[in-house]
């Protein structure tokens, strides 16, 4: 009979964390991405670790060039997949800009067009930062 109890309590204690992480916790709804963005990683804001690699998610159709702090990424470095319209790129050793990430704040500048159709073009910047 004493298990009962215990299961009881550990459910309560289960519903109220939950409660109160929906209550407290996730705070304001990230802001709106401009169409072609799907998803940006690191997000605006973001603090994130040296390893972190750098991933824009534009609708398939679209093709980005990407500048970090102030720099052009070269397309022979940035890894593009076409079908899915996802790009990336991390410093690497053998890159000819960024070697690794520096602690401190990075910024991102965007800008994208169509890759067949009519010209859409636009951009976008964030910044994140590197712990």
């Amino acid at each position: 009979m004493p298990y009962r109890f215990i299961y009881l309590g550990l459910g309560l204690l289960v519903v109220a964390t939950i409660a109160l992480g929906v209550a407290f916790g996730g705070g304001a709804e990230p802001d709106e991405l401009p169409a072609p963005i799907e998803r940006l990683s690191p997000a605006p804001g973001d603090a994130v670790l040296a390893q972190a690699l750098i991933e824009i998610d534009l609708v398939a159709g679209y093709r980005a060039e990407v500048f970090v702090d102030g720099f052009k990424v070269p397309d022979s470095e940035m890894v593009f997949v076409e079908a899915t319209g996802v790009h990336t790129w991390a410093p690497s050793a053998t890159g000819s800009y960024l070697t690794e990430w520096t602690p401190g704040t990075h910024k991102v500048l965007i800008r994208w067009t169509t890759l067949a159709g009519l010209p859409d073009t636009g951009q976008f910047e964030w910044t994140f930062r590197v712990q």
